[in-house]
């Protein structure tokens, strides 16, 4: 396995741990993320996802050791867009901790994810063309991340670039001081996320992410009205609503303290 999967205090935490090997995407890693998010998402108690790792890099990107020996049509690359969107996607949020080097389709992990901590150890490189690679698949979640020119200076000359560079550039959400600040952000924000109600933080997603190419602003209001308007006649809105007036907390509201859940 070179996966770990633990549920702690309404938090899953996957944690790439294939420190030897980079924690390279191969094909079994790719089917084992996609197998725990089909566990963290059938999972009630689970309210929102962290993705680490283990050793100094955080994601080397795809794992080259075989691919040179297969058609364009088996590679390991092809598995990849549909995990991106599966995170994208995901109607719980998820935090993405660096503590380690990214590279190529580690990065796209980190830009697939709602939140990225990093520390001052993160560093990161678009390496596709200095292996004669494009990097095409990351690009559909770098776009609406990162600024256009910084974006592309660091994908067209491969340079390694600190995580205050990602983070100016819009890869990350925050850089920390070092690992232990690291990791109290992280439960901090883990923190932050239990005390939002769990299908308002899924629609919040959705729109944010929300295609609004071709839509003039009348009909994005009409929509954005509709579902405004919906949630503030939910039942979830009402208990929001009398809990706040009562200074009590909601009842989705996630206790802590729960007992480790690990496999």
């Amino acid at each position: 396995m070179s996966l770990r999967y633990a549920v702690r205090d309404t938090v899953a935490t996957l944690t790439l741990d294939a420190p030897e090997r980079r924690n390279a995407l191969s094909a079994e890693l790719l089917a084992e993320l996609d197998q725990r998010l089909d566990q963290a998402a059938a999972d009630p108690g689970v309210r929102c996802l962290v993705l680490s790792h283990t050793g100094p890099a955080f994601c080397s990107g795809m794992d080259l050791t075989t691919v040179t020996d297969l058609p364009a049509e088996r590679q390991p690359i092809n598995a990849f867009p549909l995990l991106l969107q599966r995170i994208w996607e995901f109607d719980k949020p998820v935090i993405a901790r660096v503590d380690g080097k990214a590279r190529a389709g580690g990065i796209g992990l980190i830009a697939a994810c709602d939140l990225a901590l990093a520390s001052p150890a993160a560093d990161f490189a678009f390496t596709e063309v200095r292996l004669g690679l494009v990097p095409a698949v990351i690009s559909v979640q770098l776009l609406p991340r990162m600024a256009n020119r910084a974006l592309e200076e660091l994908c067209l000359t491969g340079e390694t670039f600190d995580a205050a560079t990602a983070a100016r550039a819009g890869l990350l959400t925050k850089v920390c001081a070092d690992s232990a600040e690291l990791d109290r952000e992280l439960d901090r924000y883990a923190g932050m996320l239990r005390l939002g109600e769990p299908n308002a933080l899924a629609a919040t997603k959705a729109m944010l992410r929300r295609d609004r190419s071709g839509v003039s602003m009348a009909e994005d209001f009409a929509a954005m009205g509709r579902l405004s308007a919906g949630y503030f006649a939910s039942p979830q809105a009402a208990e929001g609503i009398a809990a706040f007036r009562a200074k009590r907390p909601p009842a989705w509201a996630a206790p802590v303290a729960d007992s480790p859940v690990a496999d």
